[in-house]
């Protein structure tokens, strides 16, 4: 495990341990940026700031980067009344990827942050395949 991750996953723990996640706007762009903050603060210089580049990864351009802050500004005003619609949020916001790194681990928590509050669930990462989760995320759009 890369010494990142590890470290990540350490403030990902702390997250919820010290109660901050409940602090943090559930469903939004700035519900979201506050997680990548939490995390990757001290890591990468960029935690929680909306990218200012172009990314690509696999083939796969993200959301531009000039109308990215549009775009995050319409996944925010997204429905959450049903899975389905959360979902599409979800997708919608890991198709803007809006940090230049680490977008997975953050939006992964805010979706079960919303889920939780929308629906009383949360989806248990530790048993989803990771191989077909990054291919159903790259068919999603």
């Amino acid at each position: 495990m890369r010494d990142l991750d590890r470290k990540s996953l350490e403030k990902a723990k702390e997250l919820f341990a010290s109660g901050a996640i409940n602090k943090f706007e559930i469903g939004s762009f700035k519900g979201l940026q506050q997680i990548h903050k939490y995390l990757f603060d001290g890591l990468y210089d960029f935690a929680g700031e909306v990218r200012q580049q172009n990314i690509s990864k696999s083939g796969f351009r993200f959301a531009n980067a000039l109308y990215l802050v549009e775009a995050l500004s319409k996944i925010e005003l997204m429905p959450e009344n049903s899975f389905e619609e959360i979902i599409s949020k979800y997708v919608e916001m890991n198709v803007a990827h809006p940090f230049m790194e680490e977008n997975g681990r953050s939006t992964r928590i805010w979706l079960n942050q919303i889920l939780k509050k929308r629906l009383g669930k949360v989806v248990d990462w530790q048993k989803v395949d990771k191989t077909l989760y990054l291919q159903a995320m790259e068919r999603s759009p």
